[in-house]
Order: C-alpha cells, then sequence, then structure tokens
C-alpha cells in the first residue's frame, strides 16, 4: 500500500493538466503586472501628484519592463525545460519580493530623489524607474517561457496553443486593469493591493515549483533548489522588516478614494485654534477654521471671497455653484455669511464630501446642494442664468482639467450666470511664463466682456493667480488680507500682462486643443 501510495505521488501530471497550470500561471500574472500599473500611480500621487506626466512615465517604465522581462523569459525558453521552468519559480517569486520592495522604496527614496532638484519630468522618470522596473521586468520573464513549455508538450497543437497564450496574457491584462480600477484600490487601498499581488506571485511561484518537482520526479527540497528558495526567503525577510522599519506598509492616508489618497491634517497647534487642512495627493485642497469660518488661511481663497464680497456683500442672498468641494471652505463660509444662500457644489468624489463633513465642520443644510459628478456635466443640467456667482477650483495634481478651461465650457458658464453675475477661478502656473494662465485670460475674454487677472504681491516662481469674468470691472485695484497685514493681491494691468506675454504665446483653448500639462510648464 505504501509502494502504491509513493508511485500516486511521484506519478507526472498529464500535458492537459500542466497546460492548464501554465495558462493560469500566465494569465494571473498578467493580471498582477496590470494591477501594479494601475496602482503605481496612485502610489506617487502624494509624492508627485496625478498628471500626463506621472502616467506616461508609469506607462513607459512598466512597458520597459515588461519587454526586458519578455526578451530574457524569450532566452531562457530555450533552456533545457526544468531549468526553464524553475527559472520562471525564481522570476515569479522575485516579481513578489520586488512588488512589496516598491512600497519600501517609496518611503526611503521618494524625499532624497525629489530632494536633487531635477526638473519634474527627470524626477517623475528616475522615481517610477527606481520604484517599478523591477516587478515589471520579472512579471515580463514567465509568458514566452511558460508558451514555449506548453508547446514542448504538445507539438502538434503549437499554433493553437500560441493563440490560447496570447489571448489568456490579453484577458487577464484586462481583468486586472478592471480589478485595480472598480475593486482593489477602492476597497483595498494601494498599499493592501501591493502586498495581496507579491502574495498571489509567491503562490504561483510556489504551485509551480510543486509542479516542477512532479514532472522531474524529485523531492520538492532538492540539493539545488535549496540554495535558491532559502536566498529568497531571506531576501523577502529583510524587505519586510525594512518595510516595517520604515512604516512602508502602513496606510499614510486617511482615506483612499476611487480618486484621491486624501489626508486630514491638523494644523490647530501652529495656528492657535482648532483648525485641519485637507490634503488631496500632495495638493492642499482647503484649509478650515472651526470656529471661525470667514476666516481664510488660504490666499487664493481669502482674494476669492473678497472678489465676491464687493459685489455681493449688501444683498441677503447668493446663488452659487463651486466647481469642485475640496474642504468646501467657501460653500461653510458663504452658507453662514449669505442667510439665504442656495450653494450647489459639484465634487467628483463622495469621499472629499464625507470627510468635508466629518472632519472640516461642515454642516447638514438644506441650502446646499452636492453633486457627485463631474462639473461640466452638473452645470449643463442646471437652469440658465442661475447664479450669482460660479467658482473654478478643480484641479488633478496643480492642473485644471482641460475640460474645465476651454471656450465651450466658459460659454457654458456664462450662460448659467445671471446678467451681473461672475465667475472666478485660480491657477497655478509659473510667475515668469505663465503660458497656461495667459491661455485662459485669452480664452475667458473670447466669452466675457471683462476679465481681470489677480496677482500675489511678494510671489515668485510658482504662484497661484485669480481670475474674474464678468459684464462689468471690480471698482478696486487692491485687495488687503485680513489675515497677512503684509499680504495683498492686486489686479495686473494691461501693460503687466503685456509684459509677460512677450515670454508666453497665449492659446485659444478649445475642447479639441487644451494642452494644459504643457502649458503649465512642467519642464
Amino acid at each position: 500500500m505504501t509502494a502504491a501510495h509513493d508511485a500516486a505521488n511521484t506519478a507526472q501530471p498529464n500535458a492537459s493538466f500542466t497546460i492548464a497550470i501554465y495558462l493560469v500561471i500566465t494569465g494571473l500574472s498578467a493580471a498582477c503586472g496590470l494591477i501594479i500599473e494601475i496602482v503605481a500611480g496612485r502610489m506617487i500621487a502624494p509624492y508627485l501628484g496625478m498628471s500626463l506626466y506621472t502616467w506616461t512615465a508609469v506607462i513607459a517604465v512598466v512597458l520597459a519592463g515588461f519587454s526586458v522581462g519578455h526578451w530574457i523569459g524569450g532566452w531562457l525558453a530555450e533552456k533545457p525545460s526544468g531549468q526553464a521552468r524553475r527559472a520562471v519559480v525564481v522570476s515569479l517569486a522575485l516579481a513578489g519580493v520586488s512588488a512589496a520592495l516598491s512600497l519600501v522604496l517609496l518611503r526611503t527614496l521618494s524625499g532624497p530623489v525629489i530632494s536633487l532638484g531635477f526638473p519634474a519630468v527627470p524626477t517623475i522618470l528616475l522615481l517610477t524607474s527606481l520604484l517599478f522596473f523591477l516587478p515589471s521586468f520579472f512579471v515580463g520573464i514567465p509568458s514566452p517561457v511558460l508558451t514555449k513549455l506548453a508547446i514542448d508538450e504538445t507539438p502538434a497543437r503549437m499554433g493553437t496553443l500560441l493563440g490560447a497564450f496570447y489571448a489568456i496574457g490579453a484577458l487577464g491584462s484586462i481583468a486586472g486593469t478592471l480589478a485595480a480600477g472598480f475593486l482593489f484600490i477602492s476597497y483595498f487601498g494601494s498599499i493592501r493591493t501591493v502586498l495581496t499581488v507579491a502574495l498571489l506571485y509567491a503562490a504561483m511561484a510556489a504551485i509551480l515549483f510543486v509542479l516542477d518537482r512532479r514532472l522531474e520526479k524529485q523531492s520538492l527540497l532538492s540539493k539545488q533548489m535549496v540554495i535558491p528558495l532559502v536566498a529568497i526567503m531571506l531576501l523577502a525577510g529583510g524587505v519586510l522588516l525594512w518595510g516595517r522599519g520604515v512604516s512602508a506598509f502602513v496606510e499614510n492616508c486617511t482615506k483612499e478614494s476611487a480618486y484621491y489618497c486624501i489626508r486630514v491634517i491638523d494644523i490647530s497647534r501652529d495656528v492657535g485654534l482648532p483648525a485641519r487642512t485637507m490634503v488631496l495627493d500632495h495638493l492642499g485642497h482647503g484649509t478650515n477654521l472651526r470656529d471661525r469660518p470667514g476666516i481664510f488661511l488660504t490666499p487664493y481663497v481669502e482674494a476669492q471671497d473678497a472678489l465676491v464680497g464687493i459685489r455681493f456683500k449688501d444683498r441677503p442672498q447668493l446663488s452659487a455653484f463651486f466647481i469642485g468641494g475640496g474642504a468646501y471652505t467657501l460653500p461653510r463660509a458663504w452658507l453662514t455669511r449669505w442667510p439665504e444662500a442656495r450653494v450647489t457644489v459639484s465634487e467628483i468624489d463622495p469621499s472629499v464630501t464625507k470627510l468635508a463633513h466629518e472632519s472640516f465642520w461642515l454642516p447638514d443644510d438644506p441650502r446646499l446642494k452636492v453633486r457627485h459628478q463631474d462639473a461640466r456635466l452638473a452645470l449643463a443640467s442646471e437652469p440658465e442664468h442661475s447664479f450669482d456667482v460660479i467658482v473654478g477650483d478643480a484641479f488633478h495634481d496643480i492642473a485644471v482639467p482641460q475640460h474645465l478651461v476651454t471656450r465651450e465650457f466658459f460659454e457654458l458658464i456664462a450662460s448659467r450666470l445671471k446678467d451681473d453675475g461672475v465667475y472666478v477661478m485660480n491657477v497655478v502656473d509659473s510667475g515668469a511664463q505663465p503660458k497656461l494662465t495667459l491661455s485662459i485670460r485669452r480664452t475667458l475674454q473670447s466669452v466675457f466682456p471683462t476679465v481681470e487677472l489677480w496677482q500675489p504681491f511678494g510671489q515668485g516662481g510658482r504662484q497661484t493667480f485669480v481670475f474674474l469674468a464678468a459684464k462689468s470691472p471690480t471698482p478696486k485695484k487692491t485687495l488687503y488680507s485680513r489675515v497677512d497685514p503684509e499680504s495683498s493681491w492686486h489686479r495686473m494691468t494691461q501693460d503687466e500682462i503685456a509684459k509677460l506675454a512677450k515670454t508666453a504665446e497665449p492659446l485659444l483653448l478649445t475642447d479639441d486643443f487644451a494642452p494644459v500639462d504643457r502649458l503649465i510648464g512642467v519642464e
């Protein structure tokens, strides 16, 4: 009975079963590779923001890793089958280790890389390469090797098997993309998603290792495999210990939503009053004082409030539409100031609104209507001539979404404003060559009779500008801060704007062409 049992254990799996294992591992590894690609953008967002440049760098680096991995995998596929199969075991194990390592390197290297002072694009490329090339490289190896091993099992079905492996790889990539976007990031968060993928890689390596031992008719712990297994286990243990030391496996987001890493930062000690700042990815999106909703610590918010107050302060009511909610700083203040206010906020992320209520003292008020959808869609569904004020404050990273700065969108805004209504928006741009700002100004001028550009005194380099568009000009030329006596804003003159325009030729932005990321001056 013992002999029969041993014989059963050492019997080789049949070809169909072996090929099925190869197919499952190929599809699942492709899914894991795409999950890492999608989550990579979210991982670096708190450090580098989320922009066209970060996504371009992530995709380029991951594809480079896949490409080199496929090339090495093709070379390994020419080795004897047992050697090639064990190489895949090692590559899958190292894919898992390097995936977990990316979390550790993110906490360890992001600060030093950013502090090198390189322009934005080289910084993004360098950090994404350090983090995500190795996981992509190692997961690129299995596909060509396993395809070749499957063909070796049944050479007569080479065409069918080639098609099957290409298809399962593509389907796995699709499944990984959908799972990352609709499931893992929203419900697991970035860190747990990466660790889950690392465990899946380890499970695939273990399954293939057991299969290899059965096919080679050798014990699980043969001498030739002890050293690689011990080395990988030690490497994995070292990564885990290093990661615990730098808190790499601890979420640094208060809430990781489908859109942002949202952080609530308590600044009460710095301010001397109960106060909090909301950070979306790496950019502050509002600071609220618990007991002083009408005091603004963010200069551009104070400027927007002052411009609106000049025109509407004596009215008992105000109808306002906000493009972007953030910490709901201005909506909260205006609900307090105007007893008959009617405020509509288009905030695409429900988690932002939830945290605004929970942590930023936004009241449940029947005068406040929140629409969790894209601002352009939300505004288009509102009646014409509905609002006294429309406020533009929507960003991904430091750039305004391009469909919110076009002539077509500004025409929509003009149609939703009352006859004496105003549109105010803020733009982050270069102080010396504000190409985006000047292009937005030109585009606004194609729609509104009056377009004002307000600039803070004393700021250089990258700064925040504030636009006001209306039918009539603001009676004041300077705005003084209530918070900082040395801070003020002035309305730029035609001569000042013309001087800037000599170094930054403005474009007319349309739905067809609005290169926001290029115009904002990222090098």
